[in-house]
């Protein structure tokens, strides 16, 4: 449909720059979107049925602004915008009002995009590529953006506001966690309605883990190749709109299923964590579609090369966004305030952080993004938690983000995978690992939490499928096994995959509960993997982005499994002993004394009682050690203090080691927890403890007659 088509609407009013987006005011709709490069920008709206039947060109530009107000418009409006400017990709500009593009501060997205030539704002197949001019109309492709009324009742949803110290992260997909639950209603499975559901909140909660991070939920596109594949883009980073709920987890029209979700959720006593993907959008590189950004104001909104015809890649997606332009800086404050204020999520987990505190120079901690999210009385107070790492130069940054920021610990991961794989040299790292990495977080008045400790995410391995491959198994993705990472850390124990040999299967049961106890009693805060507590399991895929089917869904009957229950109890175990002593979750480093000088908080010892020396931790033979965590003090404790010494017993070696404990005047150690199999352990008449090959014990020291033992 041509413009000429289209009349100027009499009843548009020059609105208000400001907000930013279609806001519904009772009466009408203001529309505003930012363009610094444009020339004229036309408002299209829709019929239910999708058909363009009106072309307004907003009247107004103010500060880099076009708005306009029209009274008649209502909640649930189709719309979308043409934006009209220079095409010249040699000069950075991709302007092409052929192309129907997708307001960045749309609240709701309707529809889905389908892959056409008209999406490209070149024509394929041309001599002179993205440097011609394709002049078909794309809003037959492309969804559409729909006006929303905001008004919501929260009644008594109140965030749960858990201290950084007590918490403990359950990362997981929104489809996988819900769509094979038998208790979950069949038209509510894979949608934001899923958590709503009892089953699933008592799960969590019962569990003992205090934030559900989901992975990402913002509105995003399968990229065409997967789909000609059969596949899709099931984990999401690959957005399009950063305001708008992802349609396919809809169950329901409006964006009230989200927020009745969140409000679900932290009536449990859980937090919401969203997993959000700032660095790029979907749009891709020179040669990728013009769906929003790239039609808007390709030069504002995306980092460009000296030849601007071409895109700065430090994601390895094509394209990186500009938080040093003050347009696209807004629009990422904006949306992140959005999901706090008005959809009352609690924090933030940034995809490839690195990117966001990148300046020209390279990356700053007091960049453009980091002070503005870090003087923001609003997103200053919720989680914030960094990938701290990216593929651009200088891109790895752990433990280099300001202060307020907790950041993904891959240097735990690593070291703990290598230790129970029975790697050499490794105790000195974990001893470090384990008391919150305070080489690399103790400053500027960070604490343990900054540290977010984790052994599996959703990028890898599962921990059962860390126990069983010795290789990745990515044959499903159709990439000729090309695609993730090569370097698991990861051991089979004697066969690849599943096995009937009872003993391998053992073994790999007990290694999974020593790595859940690494991660679970170390300092820090820690994430678990969605179907860890339970050994899922994806067949070996350590790279299951493309997957949305079975593989990647969590298979409860797996969780109602005899092994699947005893993990899960174990877990649940591990979880009552973190809440239940502050030695195990303390909101500073611990120091080799107090500060009274009197006694230890920690010491290290080798199995013979003895504490270790320098020579000890650098014998690349040793895998053996104990940690004497003494009695927290009365101001560590304010709910309620435990008075008891605990002592964790470490054998990683490959042979049984026995352990002598440090003697506490006439208290006497009880088992609190431990990751062998069998009959209860016992000391013996010496007061020894013997660990089998691989194993974690954990005593307690307490002077009263009632045995504090955990199973």
């Amino acid at each position: 449909m041509s413009a000429r088509q289209f009349a100027q609407s009499s009843r548009l009013r020059g609105g208000r720059p400001f907000p930013l987006g279609a806001t519904w005011d009772g009466l009408g709709v203001n529309f505003a979107l930012y363009s610094r490069h444009a020339t004229k920008v036309e408002l299209c709206l829709f019929n239910e049925r999708g058909r363009e039947v009106e072309r307004i060109v907003l009247p107004e530009y103010t500060d880099e602004i076009w708005h306009g107000y029209l009274p008649d418009a209502r909640p649930g409006q189709r719309y979308g915008y043409r934006v009209h400017g220079p095409y010249a990709p040699e000069a950075g500009h991709r302007f092409n009002p052929n192309k129907l593009l997708l307001d960045p501060y749309a609240k709701q997205i309707v529809g889905q995009l389908k892959w056409a030539p008209a999406l490209f704002g070149y024509t394929i197949g041309h001599k002179d590529k993205d440097l011609s001019f394709d002049k078909r109309d794309s809003a037959p492709y492309m969804p559409r953006c729909a006006v929303v009324d905001p008004a919501f009742t929260w009644g008594r949803d109140t965030a749960p506001a858990t201290p950084w110290e007590d918490t403990v992260i359950y990362e997981a997909h929104l489809r996988g966690l819900s769509m094979l639950h038998p208790q979950v209603p069949e038209q509510a499975r894979g949608s934001f309605s899923a958590l709503k559901q009892d089953a699933l909140l008592d799960h969590l909660r019962q569990l003992g883990v205090t934030a559900l991070e989901l992975l990402p939920i913002h509105a995003h596109v399968d990229d065409q190749h997967l789909l000609e594949r059969g596949l899709r883009n099931y984990w999401g980073y690959n957005t399009l709109a950063f305001f708008a709920p992802e349609p396919r987890f809809m169950s329901t029209s409006t964006i009230a299923e989200f927020k009745q979700m969140v409000a679900c959720v932290h009536d449990a006593g859980l937090e919401v964590i969203l997993d959000v993907v700032y660095n790029h959008t979907a749009e891709g590189n020179e040669l990728g579609p013009t769906l929003s950004f790239k039609g808007i104001d390709n030069a504002s909104y995306y980092r460009l090369a000296d030849d601007p015809r071409y895109y700065i890649n430090d994601t390895g997606t094509g394209n990186t966004f500009d938080l040093t332009n003050a347009g696209a800086l807004r629009m990422v404050m904006d949306s992140l305030r959005y999901w706090v204020q008005d959809m009352h999520v609690d924090g933030f987990r940034f995809d490839l952080a690195t990117i966001l505190g990148r300046e020209r120079a390279g990356f700053d901690p007091s960049g453009s993004f980091m002070d503005a999210v870090r003087q923001d009385p609003v997103l200053s107070q919720v989680k914030l938690i960094a990938e701290p790492w990216d593929i651009g130069p200088g891109g790895y940054q752990l433990g280099q983000f300001a202060p307020g920021w907790a950041e993904w610990n891959d240097r735990f991961r690593d070291n703990v995978r290598a230790l129970w794989r029975g790697d050499g040299g490794q105790l000195a790292e974990f001893a470090t690992r384990l008391m919150g990495s305070a080489d690399l977080f103790n400053h500027k008045g960070r604490r343990p939490a900054a540290s977010v400790n984790f052994v599996t995410a959703h990028d890898g391995f599962t921990l059962n499928d860390l126990v069983s491959y010795n290789d990745k198994h990515n044959e499903a993705n159709g990439e000729d096994g090309r695609d993730g990472s090569d370097n698991n850390i990861s051991f089979n124990h004697g066969a690849e995959g599943p096995t009937d040999d009872e003993g391998i299967n053992t073994i790999r049961a007990r290694q999974m509960r020593n790595m859940l106890a690494s991660l679970l009693l170390a300092q820090g805060t820690p994430m678990l993997l969605a179907g860890d507590e339970f050994a899922r399991s994806q067949g070996g895929n350590n790279n299951a982005y493309c997957q949305d089917n079975p593989l990647t869904w969590i298979d409860w009957q797996q969780a109602a499994s005899p092994a699947g229950r005893q993990q899960s109890l174990f877990v649940r175990r591990l979880l009552s002993l973190r809440r239940r002593y502050p030695q195990l979750r303390r909101g500073r480093f611990l120091d080799a004394r107090d500060e009274q000088g009197e006694g230890y908080d920690v010491r290290w010892l080798r199995p013979d009682g003895q504490p270790m020396e320098d020579g000890d931790w650098h014998d690349g033979e040793a895998r053996s050690l104990a940690l004497h965590l003494g009695a927290a003090r009365q101001e560590d404790t304010p709910r309620g203090p435990e008075h008891a010494h605990l002592l964790l017993m470490f054998n990683a070696s490959h042979a049984p080691q026995a352990f002598v404990p440090p003697l506490i005047d006439d208290e006497h150690w009880r088992v609190l927890i431990s990751t062998i199999d069998g009959a209860p352990l016992q000391a013996d008449a010496e007061g020894h403890w013997s660990l089998p090959d691989r194993a974690i014990v954990v005593l307690s020291s307490r002077r009263n007659r009632h045995s504090d033992t955990e199973g």
